[in-house]
């Protein structure tokens, strides 16, 4: 079973899927960590965010994959686990120099269609139902209003007792989306045959249960074919 859900940024996507993955017992994907766990690779390779070259030739020996151990789920590189070691800022900016590189990318789906075909699974991204699982039994396009998505990062990062401006989390979020929305290579959009979920009036808890029904009526349409 394949369960896609794409949405631009701040819709909660992961947070659904993570809690979708657990009440079904599948695998939940979290491509953006195996964008982290390829950046770690390059790092650790000495390879410069704008040698483009060099990352298309090293991405090739990077072996990613995630595994639920002892019910925590892992990013495994390379035999390693790597959970520990990718949410640094070097690694982010490597992640974001690494993951337009089309090599890079291309890598990275194959080795996240092979989890797919080996296990039931969840996977959130902006290019799931479109490019990575185009074949998946449910596809969800999850999103939010703008103002919305803005006011849940900026409590989100005020819970982290950080300081952030709302006005400017609005603003980075409309500037992420029209990136997304216009990149060249696996640009955002809602897949064809996604059913379109709009949180802007939803808590978590509603959201989870109106994709539940999605995919109970997904499921039951499958097993009647």
């Amino acid at each position: 079973m394949q369960i896609a859900i794409d949405g631009p940024a701040g819709a909660g996507k992961s947070t659904i899927a993570k809690k979708l993955a657990s009440e079904y017992g599948y695998i939940y994907v979290d491509t953006g960590a195996m964008y982290r766990a390829m950046a770690l690779y390059l790092i650790r390779c000495g390879i410069s965010a704008d040698d483009k070259e060099a990352i298309e030739k090293a991405c090739e020996y990077a072996d990613i994959s995630i595994r639920f151990i002892d019910g925590d789920q892992k990013v495994i590189l390379n035999g390693e686990d790597v959970n520990g070691l990718i949410r640094t800022q070097e690694v982010s900016n490597m992640a974001s120099a690494s993951s337009v590189n089309g090599k890079v990318r291309e890598k990275l789906v194959a080795l996240q269609q092979k989890l797919a075909k080996d296990s039931d699974v969840v996977m959130d991204g902006r290019d799931i139902g479109t490019k990575v699982l185009p074949d998946a039994e449910v596809k969800i396009f999850l999103t939010a209003s703008t103002k919305v998505r803005a006011k849940r990062r900026y409590e989100e990062l005020k819970e982290k007792g950080e300081d952030c401006d709302l006005a400017a989390i609005e603003r980075e979020i409309k500037e992420r989306d029209h990136r997304d929305m216009t990149r060249t290579l696996s640009p955002l959009k809602q897949a064809d045959d996604a059913i379109l979920l709009d949180t802007s009036d939803m808590d978590i808890e509603q959201a989870v249960k109106e994709a539940g029904r999605i995919i109970g009526e997904k499921r039951n349409e499958c097993h009647s074919c």
